[in-house]
């Protein structure tokens, strides 16, 4: 894990985007510490599902890229408000399935993939409906990567199993969302 690191990453990206502005502190508007944290494990976990490091590195960057657009966008107030409406559904539908990953990481086998992968496909409807005028088709293909990537069903059911080789990434998925929902953040 040493060659890799969210918080790289995303300096990267913010540095494409961003050219002059980009900095150390100007990432963390976009990306901060517990969602790079987060970030990290989802990697590991990519790595470790999918035996292909570039392949997890690729899904990290694009959702990377996608939430520093996002934050420019509106940081730049872009959205109408239609789609600041979608958005705040959005971030509801994002809290809720914040909410049921830690429910069904806290209950032991009460993990569905269906209801969590249902989750995660509205997120990616709304993300695209937010989106659709703002971003081109390059970047529609990086949500759609990084949402169907997440909610493959294989991918969710060894994330969850209690005695399975991800449980300590999980629980600091969790430990993580458990903060950013406490401080609002979704």
């Amino acid at each position: 894990m040493a060659d890799f690191s969210t918080k790289d990453m995303a300096l990267k990206v913010q540095k494409k985007l961003l050219s002059s502005m980009a900095s150390k502190s100007s990432v963390q508007m976009f990306i901060d510490d517990t969602t790079s944290e987060i970030l990290d494990e989802l990697y590991r976990i990519s790595k470790e599902y999918s035996g292909n490091k570039s392949e997890a590195q690729k899904v990290i960057k694009d959702l990377i890229k996608i939430a520093v657009k996002i934050g420019l966008l509106f940081r730049n107030n872009r959205f109408s408000t239609d789609e600041l409406r979608v958005a705040q559904d959005f971030k509801k539908k994002l809290h809720q399935g914040a909410m049921t990953a830690i429910s069904f990481y806290e209950v032991d086998f009460t993990f569905d993939k269906a209801v969590m992968a249902d989750l995660l496909t509205n997120c990616r409807d709304l993300l695209l409906k937010l989106v659709n005028t703002h971003l081109t088709p390059k970047s529609h293909g990086r949500i759609n990567h990084v949402f169907n990537h997440y909610s493959d069903p294989g991918l969710l059911t060894k994330l969850y199993d209690p005695e399975g080789p991800f449980r300590p990434n999980l629980t600091r998925i969790c430990k993580g969302l458990d903060k950013l929902v406490e401080d609002g953040t979704i």
